[in-house]
């Protein structure tokens, strides 16, 4: 049985009288990427800080590394490490004082803090920078030193904050490179993001995020799969056999400016088959056939959107 390494029932938390947190339930599996994706203000943030103990829950009961939040609070910051959107680097002292400041923080011996820095520094290509003021590096190399310096406590569970916002896509990619590593380690990350490509390529699980509660849960694919709109489109050069096409498949929307038509289907190999054997037979040729199945920005803007318009409608 896979153990959990966060569990959250009933999770809540208001602003005076705005619900930021309305009930959410959590089940986090350990050493896997948990992402949870949500517009700006729906709770994200809110969501980490309370997990990570930096504030605390109105209502609910939540496990963390096997630890109650309420009641091990000191258990819980020793297994866990946090990124958060803005990074915490000092930029007036060199990458290696950051990292030797955060060993001091946390107790180490100065030899075995000297030791885990330079290693760190090593895993994360900052060794050549090591000597360097952290304001003269770039986002990405300041993105890397922050995850860095998380790992100098050898935390279980990892919290990212959109970790990656600000960052040019190389810089991306290589982060994204860093988590799968961190996760072939045995750590758990929770992570928070606004890029659903992101999300698509790390989660094992996501969670979408709609004003205060769980939209929807389960992996990109299982997502993908709750959201309608996929379909074949065919395309045509020629108007007689778009013509021709169109009167016979009823079910197809039709684009008589490109000449093209939209076949509702789930993209599997049955149904794509189907409408080949349906050209070869009919003895039509389409000059082009693509297929569109529904992806991540689809889930979201659906249940978001949706989300929106039943609290405008209770309104």
């Amino acid at each position: 049985m896979t153990s959990l390494a966060i569990t959250a029932n009933g999770l809540r938390k208001s602003y005076g009288d705005k619900n930021v947190l309305d009930g959410i339930d959590l089940r986090i599996p350990a050493g896997s990427v948990f992402a949870l994706l949500g517009p700006n203000g729906a709770g994200k943030t809110t969501t980490v800080q309370i997990l990570s103990t930096l504030i605390s829950a109105d209502a609910g009961q939540v496990e963390v590394a096997g630890h109650d939040l309420r009641t091990a609070p000191q258990q819980v910051r020793a297994a866990i490490g946090v990124t958060g959107q803005f990074s915490a680097v000092d930029g007036l002292i060199t990458g290696e004082e950051n990292m030797l400041l955060m060993a001091d923080l946390h107790h180490l011996p100065k030899r075995e803090g000297r030791r885990l820095a330079a290693e760190l520094l090593e895993r994360f290509d900052l060794t050549e920078a090591a000597k360097k003021p952290a304001a003269t590096y770039s986002g990405g190399m300041k993105r890397r030193l922050d995850i860095a310096m998380t790992l100098v406590g050898s935390p279980r569970i990892i919290f990212l904050d959109e970790p990656t916002t600000g960052l040019d896509p190389r810089s991306r990619h290589n982060m994204w490179q860093i988590i799968r590593e961190l996760v072939a380690d045995g750590v758990t990350v929770f992570l928070t993001t606004q890029y659903l490509e992101e999300a698509d390529q790390l989660a094992d699980r996501i969670a979408v995020l709609a004003n205060g509660r769980i939209a929807a849960e389960g992996s990109a694919e299982e997502l993908k799969r709750i959201v309608p709109g996929g379909h074949v489109r065919l395309r045509f050069s020629d108007p007689a056999a778009y013509r021709s096409a169109a009167a016979s498949l009823d079910a197809a929307t039709r684009d008589d400016q490109a000449l093209s038509l939209q076949i509702p289907s789930t993209g599997s190999q049955r149904e794509l088959r189907a409408v080949l054997d349906w050209l070869e037979a009919a003895g039509i040729e389409a000059d082009e056939l693509s297929v569109h199945t529904p992806d991540l920005d689809d889930v979201f803007f659906a249940l978001t959107d949706q989300h929106a318009h039943t609290k405008e409608s209770v309104r």
